[in-house]
């Protein structure tokens, strides 16, 4: 008997294993080959079906450290500036990956996402069976939870990803490769956010990410708590977090903020959201800021990723 999996059409070589099968990357070190992504022992081929096994998820667990209302800013960022690409979408699905040991952040995300369009619903996808099994007590409508990884197997291309505080555990070349699997995946005006942040989510810096790549890097905090912009430089996203060295572009940007923060000073008796206001108008006169007073006044700033981007990227 064939082992359970799905049918495709057959196009088999004179292997036994169909091309592309043979042409899939190698997610499992060097030894590993088609033979981790077939049965052991082949399943009979009829002249139109080939039976597989099913491909395990792409990725690795991580430590899964959660807790409510962690991605507040994150997700009031993407409500507001992505949301109009939700109402466009016919079905807007959005996925949180790698939600954690906890599903806090896919409740909340799909309460905040509901609130620019009530269609949106959200797929919480962990690597770790014993995770899902663990949020299902917290599906409803509009909200369920999947064992995956970054192949994002979904019957629909979503309209957003988001991954919090889980690329943060890669290596740096490997985010490269994610990024594109994960953009292979959003639908033709969706988008990718990938970020990190701090245990209460306080200070948070993510990529945003189109189908055709990366395109700005926001940096969001509680006002209160910064000493001075550089303060951030903790939260950057594995991609950036070991480029803030003198040489590269995110080290001249977050000195140039630095120093409008200490020139804006004098504005620290009307707040410090002003003195924010005042330090990021600065900061526009020499880099390309993609948005505006309104998400100045969140404790945001978001930078054009090519003002930012690592060299030799």
């Amino acid at each position: 008997m064939a082992p359970k999996g799905r049918t495709v059409p057959s196009k088999v070589g004179n292997s036994g294993i169909p091309p592309f099968i043979s042409a899939l990357p190698n997610h499992y070190g060097a030894d590993a080959g088609p033979s981790r992504w077939l049965p052991a022992r082949p399943a009979p081929v009829s002249a139109r079906i080939v039976t597989l096994c099913v491909m395990r998820p792409i990725g690795t667990a991580t430590r899964g450290t959660t807790h409510p209302n962690r991605l507040r800013r994150m997700d009031r960022w993407i409500a507001a500036t992505h949301g109009p690409a939700l109402r466009r979408a016919d079905t807007p699905v959005a996925v949180d990956l790698g939600y954690g040991a906890a599903p806090w952040t896919a409740v909340e995300l799909l309460e905040r996402l509901r609130t620019a369009e009530p269609r949106t619903a959200v797929v919480g996808i962990e690597i770790s069976p014993e995770r899902v099994a663990a949020a299902q007590p917290y599906a409803r409508e509009g909200l369920t939870f999947r064992h995956g990884g970054f192949e994002i197997a979904l019957p629909e291309r979503p309209a957003l990803i988001r991954a919090a505080n889980v690329l943060r555990q890669y290596d740096e070349g490997e985010v490269a490769g994610v990024w594109q699997r994960l953009c292979e995946r959003l639908a033709a005006d969706g988008l990718l956010v990938e970020g990190t942040c701090d245990e209460i989510g306080r200070r948070h810096v993510w990529v945003a990410l189109g189908p055709e790549g990366p395109r700005t890097v926001t940096f969001a905090t509680r006002l209160g708590s910064l000493d001075r912009p550089s303060d951030l430089a903790e939260r950057l996203p594995k991609a950036l977090i070991h480029r803030n060295v003198p040489g590269e572009r995110v080290h001249a940007f977050l000195r140039d903020f630095d120093r409008a923060w200490a020139a804006a000073a004098p504005y620290a008796s009307l707040g410090a959201r002003q003195r924010w206001i005042t330090a990021v108008r600065a900061l526009s006169g020499d880099w390309p800021l993609a948005d505006g007073v309104r998400r100045w006044r969140q404790g945001e700033v978001t930078v054009a990723w090519e003002a930012l981007e690592p060299r030799g990227w």
